[in-house]
């Protein structure tokens, strides 16, 4: 989307050159448009990513049970085997590469958190078992210092998630 507002704002710069060169109107305008819709296109995708939108919630929720019914299998040089830990000591957390980092932090994808305890999980963490837990999207999760729990790891198997989804859709249009 970023790369639509560039070029829309490049155009925009574009055209204002022969506005100042010249004594014709039209360039002007011609950049003034460019630059309005660079604006509307932000305002959209803004919109469209909003946390708390219903709409994307909804996305998020039926996402998360088709994701539930179709698991991404990770290689087992990927995964680090880790022990269940006691009831009162929290899992440990995740370490998550820069790349998978940042495509997270664009996720809509919900985790699930407790009260009181610093991680995320994914729904099927055995570390939940029996224990009340709230629905965040991941981003939502991120930004109040939440981080990934090791055993379940949601971002590795978020962003493969995503990728595979993505690759899919990418396929359909080539």
């Amino acid at each position: 989307m970023l790369f639509v507002v560039l070029l829309l704002v490049l155009a925009a710069l574009g055209l204002l050159v022969p506005a100042l060169t010249t004594s014709n109107n039209i360039w002007a305008w011609s950049s003034v448009g460019a630059s309005v819709l660079a604006a509307l296109v932000l305002i959209w995708d803004w919109w469209r990513r909003r946390p708390g939108d219903p709409a994307a919630v909804a996305q998020s929720v039926d996402q998360h049970a088709v994701a539930d019914d179709q698991r991404v299998v990770v290689s087992p040089e990927d995964v680090a085997e880790a022990d269940t830990p006691p009831a009162d000591e929290e899992p440990p957390e995740e370490d998550t590469d820069a790349a998978d980092l940042l495509a997270v932090a664009d996720l809509v994808d919900e985790v699930r958190v407790l009260d009181e305890r610093p991680r995320y999980h994914l729904s099927s963490c055995s570390w939940l078992a029996g224990r009340p837990t709230l629905g965040l999207p991941v981003q939502e999760a991120r930004q109040l210092q939440f981080t990934p729990c090791a055993m379940c790891r949601p971002d590795a198997t978020l962003v493969a998630r995503h990728r595979v989804a993505h690759r899919g859709s990418s396929d359909d249009v080539g």
